[in-house]
């Protein structure tokens, strides 16, 4: 059984957070998906970087797959994307519409509504790392920059959830482990 399934071709400092928490994830590249190999997971993260080749060579995978994701999360399967860290993209392989941009920043971050996914960053009475915004969304804003930007926004999809965010921070163990007992137990 995996909880988290991590969405990379390197080795990353994520893995011993999952450790940490006592979270058991596998990584794997993203031409893996949709292949009799993976094991059932709840969540599939994909880090910070993954559009910048800079980074990583992943994005090809994601992108073919949007037919994939969207069967993951509505059997309820949580998938949680950070930013691309490039200047501008829109993720058209999320069932949402969103476009990002990239501008590095550190943020008093202002909650829009209240959400159990806001425990991924722990106080936000400090200033956090963002490393853009999103310019266009149709899903629910939950976090906003110093600007009034929204940098967090959530989307349910049948019994799962889509969760995008430019926050540059590691994940609480709070929010993963809500992230962990909210979804199902489901194959990518």
């Amino acid at each position: 059984m995996t909880d988290i399934l991590l969405l990379w071709d390197t080795p990353l400092l994520f893995e011993k957070l999952f450790i940490e928490y006592n979270l058991k994830c596998q990584r794997t590249s993203s031409s893996a998906i949709c292949t009799p190999f993976l094991p059932p997971c709840k969540c599939v993260l994909i880090p910070t970087g993954f559009a910048n080749p800079m980074y990583t060579k992943i994005l090809e995978g994601i992108e073919k797959n949007k037919r994939v994701f969207e069967k993951f999360v509505k059997k309820g399967g949580i998938l949680v994307v950070f930013g691309p860290m490039v200047n501008e993209y829109y993720y058209e392989w999320l069932p949402m519409r969103l476009k990002y941009i990239q501008k590095h920043g550190s943020n008093l971050i202002q909650k829009v509504v209240e959400h159990d996914a806001q425990s991924l960053v722990p106080d936000i009475s400090v200033p956090v790392e963002s490393d853009g915004y999103f310019s266009e969304t149709d899903s629910n804003v939950l976090f906003n920059n110093n600007d009034g930007k929204p940098i967090m926004v959530a989307s349910e999809f049948g019994e799962g959830m889509v969760i995008a965010t430019t926050i540059h921070e590691f994940p609480s163990s709070n929010f993963l482990s809500w992230v962990v007992n909210r979804a199902k137990m489901t194959k990518i």
